[in-house]
């Protein structure tokens, strides 16, 4: 039972990591532009969760984890911030080689939007509410900052891996959210659920996402940029 935490990681990235040197997508020669942005998205996640932590917005089952912490979070929750975004990637890559459709334009300027407004009428609203706060302010200021500020143009393809994304993301939250290994104060969140897993993490991931891609992103148009 110990392992438990650890294991839902390890079997969330292993088979991306093994897969990496498919001869087809060889999502290995990526890896470079990886890192920088797991480790700045990380750290800034991070620092909100250990403060999630202390403001018991959730807490973890002691029985679920080896009890290794750092700054009153688990070891697994550590690793979490690397192995689920690497996994995304990794599906935005093989999606990238392997689908050529992708969400039309007008889809994607309608989505920003509706996250955008939806968002703001959260904040309002919900406030008060400390885990709702964070996470919806974190995405507003994100989808402000790309699509009106860099106008990237990357987010067809990012959505469509989101939400292919979505999939395992269901497995892995149901898991932490049924157990429970994650614990959740419904005082400091919407208190809707979808099943067990609270739908602010839907957008949590959205917003962990989207930052690690636009980090990819950057990195690899930097290195083109160098060798050009």
């Amino acid at each position: 039972m110990k392992y438990t935490y650890l294991l839902i990681n390890f079997l969330s990235v292993v088979f991306p990591l093994l897969l990496s040197f498919d001869k087809r997508v060889r999502f290995y020669k990526s890896w470079k532009y990886i890192w920088p942005g797991l480790f700045i998205t990380g750290l800034l996640f991070l620092v909100w969760d250990v403060f999630f932590t202390v403001k018991e917005v959730w807490s973890f089952n002691p029985n679920y984890i080896l009890g290794i912490n750092f700054f009153r979070l688990p070891l697994e929750e550590i690793l979490f911030f690397l192995t689920i975004p690497f996994s995304c990637i990794f599906i935005c890559a093989c999606l990238n080689y392997y689908v050529k459709w992708q969400i039309p334009n007008r889809v994607v300027r309608i989505l920003n939007n509706v996250l955008i407004l939806a968002s703001a009428v959260i904040l309002v609203f919900f406030h008060d509410r400390l885990y709702t706060l964070i996470n919806f302010g974190t995405l507003f200021l994100l989808l402000l900052i790309l699509v009106y500020g860099l106008k990237v143009q990357w987010l067809n393809r990012f959505y469509l891996a989101y939400f292919v994304s979505l999939v395992p993301f269901y497995i892995v939250n149901g898991i932490l959210t049924s157990v429970p290994i994650v614990s959740y104060n419904n005082a400091e969140n919407l208190a809707v659920r979808v099943g067990t897993i609270p739908v602010e993490d839907h957008f949590y991931l959205l917003s962990l996402l989207l930052m690690n891609v636009a980090f990819f992103e950057y990195f690899k148009k930097r290195d083109a940029s160098f060798i050009a």
